[in-house]
């Protein structure tokens, strides 16, 4: 299948096998103390060409240590990490992929305190702190450092290299007028805002030779008032083409943009084709496409479409480094999605702790997985609870050879992720729930719905381990009238599933992700929605990202959010609170839906004392939390067993 995606291209004096780019991701580990490469970034990227990638590109690789996005990055501005890089290319090369380091100066969004910029305008979102204009001298001394960096990859046996001019790091910064407001030859007109941009290349070229593929990754809008316009990438396009970069990898969007970088599950798969599409028309380079592309066909028609000539997957591979090759035999049930929750990967990275993903544990744990021996023993093991836990911990337990059987007390699995992923918006979540069920149907697990555990059970299977993934349900909080009031008392969980009618003006009792998912799912159906909200913060567990998206929703839908808050009494029709000190009463209510804290069902641990087989808890059923914990701990008991 996916003929098109699967044809060799020719990129300069390269030739990729297909069309699958992985893109750069800072993924903010593997490196030591010097910022020297080791083991797990290595096998990080081994693990991922053997997924049948036709190129790949080492993300973050800083060109001066004023310019440095994230702490656990690789360097490229000293020449003693260079051995360590030569012998990660020869490990990642020995399975036909092209291998190429993205070159980067954060500007005014590296982490570091003193941060430099075209001019001394802040970032205007995420990052703080002041910002030193850039002399001439030190644009100089930049230049050459890309240069420098450049020879260093080609040096260590790299491929390729590709600029990050991208998502409002320097060489953004100089090509957008909303930061660069300079008035020497590097600022003001298009021809002068664009000269740092071609200086760097005729420095590469003259440093790491004329031959050395130089792509680069450039905005197609940078979403943000008088920011970086498409008109501008097309404009410049051409004049790229002309000084000799061999691909264009077109995205979008800065910190503080309409658009983000990264965009959550809200956001409409190929959100930024049409941006490549508009480029494609002014040049005869490849151009490359990015932007929530997710499934193989999709991927597919953008290339038999001639929007792209490749297209680039980041967190796809995360989530599952074999997709290329999963995809190119046709195998897609087999290929584990990624959700779209930015929860692993950028919302970790940008507080500064390695990268991870949600719905793949074994990212940044390969080096650690890749010698472990099959279990000696193989043991009889009984999961309770079809929710993701469940199904991600006899997945597990099947590949590691042991009988597995799952019960489930409803008629269906999913659990409450299953009912999350009716939100508006949140289908995605869906996803990785079949990529579960397909993978218990092709593994032959055995599944009995409408089962509890009971001792009859464990008598019938005579388990060496049970596994309770039993979740947790909401709980019902001790406020003043709520118990007296005449406005129906429900909870999330009724409201998504549809077990309770919900009246037109419905206050929402609880402001973290799940209160505002249910918020926006009764204000899609035209419902006046109050949420408070007795945190100080909204939807802390859920990844900046995906919160924004929802935030935006909101607002739309005039949802009323109150945080802070204080609740004195219930009252009839309404309530009576304080927000942020201001005492304040809404009444004319219907419905009061509860959406706070949720309690673990662990009733089934009763029943251990009446068998000789071990049990443990995982997931919400161990302690209420995110997907991320659930999945994780399912694949780590059953690895360990």
């Amino acid at each position: 299948m996916a003929s098109n995606l699967f044809s060799p291209i020719k990129i300069g004096n390269m030739t990729s096998k297909n069309r699958l780019l992985m893109s750069a991701m800072s993924i903010n580990f593997g490196v030591d103390d010097n910022c020297c490469v080791t083991d797990q970034l290595v096998e990080y990227f081994v693990e991922r060409a053997k997924g049948g990638v036709g190129m790949m590109l080492v993300g973050g690789g800083s060109v001066h240590p004023g310019g440095q996005e994230l702490p656990d990055l690789p360097q490229m501005y000293n020449d003693d990490c260079i051995p360590a890089l030569q012998d990660m290319v020869k490990r990642v090369k020995q399975y036909d992929t092209l291998f190429g380091v993205q070159l980067m100066h954060g500007g005014r969004q590296s982490y570091l305190p003193q941060k430099v910029a075209p001019s001394s305008i802040p970032a205007p979102a995420v990052v703080k702190g002041e910002v030193r204009a850039l002399e001439i001298d030190d644009i100089k001394e930049l230049i050459s450092c890309f240069g420098d960096s450049a020879k260093r990859c080609r040096d260590s046996g790299f491929d390729f290299i590709e600029l990050h001019g991208a998502h409002g790091y320097l060489i953004n910064q100089f090509l957008a007028p909303n930061s660069n407001i300079r008035t020497d030859k590097y600022g003001g007109s298009f021809e002068n805002r664009t000269r740092f941009l071609f200086e760097i290349i005729e420095e590469i070229q003259a440093k790491a030779g004329k031959d050395f593929p130089i792509g680069i990754r450039i905005n197609g809008n940078d979403y943000i008032k008088n920011g970086w316009k498409l008109k501008d990438t097309v404009k410049i396009a051409p004049l790229l083409e002309k000084a000799g970069v061999v691909y264009l990898h077109v995205s979008g969007g800065v910190y503080g943009s309409t658009e983000l970088t990264i965009p959550s599950m809200y956001t409409p798969h190929g959100c930024f084709v049409h941006l490549a599409d508009a480029v494609k028309k002014s040049v005869t380079i490849p151009v490359i496409t990015v932007g929530r592309i997710k499934y193989p066909d999709h991927a597919n028609q953008i290339i038999q479409d001639g929007k792209a000539d490749m297209v680039a997957l980041g967190r796809s591979l995360l989530a599952d480094p074999y997709y290329p090759e999963k995809a190119r035999k046709g195998d897609v049930s087999k290929i584990r999605p990624c959700i779209g929750c930015c929860l692993g990967c950028i919302h970790a990275v940008l507080a500064k702790e390695p990268g991870s993903c949600v719905v793949n544990p074994d990212v940044g744990r390969e080096y650690k997985l890749k010698d472990d021996p099959k279990p000696v023993k193989l043991q009889t093991v009984l999961i309770v609870g079809a929710g993701p836990a469940g199904m991600a911990a006899a997945r597990q337990f099947a590949l590691q050879g042991h009988k597995t059987i799952l019960c489930e007390k409803d008629d269906k699995s999913g659990g409450m992720l299953s009912l999350a992923s009716n939100a508006p918006g949140r289908g995605e979540l869906d996803d990785i729930l079949n990529f579960f069920r397909q993978e218990l149907e092709r593994l032959n697990i055995e599944i009995r719905y409408n089962q509890e555990l009971s001792e009859e059970l464990i008598r019938e299977i005579n388990p060496d381990k049970v596994i309770l993934a039993t979740g947790s349900m909401p709980d019902m909080p001790v406020i003043k009238g709520l118990f007296q009031t005449q406005m129906d008392l429900v909870t999330s969980v009724d409201v998504i599933s549809g077990k309770e009618k919900i009246g037109e003006n419905v206050i929402v009792l609880g402001g973290g992700m799940s209160g505002l998912i249910t918020a926006d799912f009764l204000a899609d159906q035209s419902k006046k929605v109050v949420v408070l909200n007795r945190k100080k913060s909204f939807a802390e567990e859920m990844s900046s990202n995906d919160r924004y998206y929802l935030r935006e929703r909101l607002k739309k839908q005039s949802v009323v959010l109150y945080k802070n808050v204080s609740v004195k009494e219930f009252i009839n029709d309404g309530v009576i609170f304080k927000s942020n000190k201001e005492n304040l009463s809404l009444t004319g209510f219907d419905s009061v839906v509860i959406s706070e804290k949720h309690s673990s069902i662990r009733e089934a641990k009763k029943i251990e004392k009446k068998t000789t087989a071990s049990f443990h808890f995982i997931g919400d059923a161990k302690s209420p939390r995110h997907l991320m914990y659930c999945i994780s701990e399912a694949e780590e008991i059953a690895k360990s067993s």
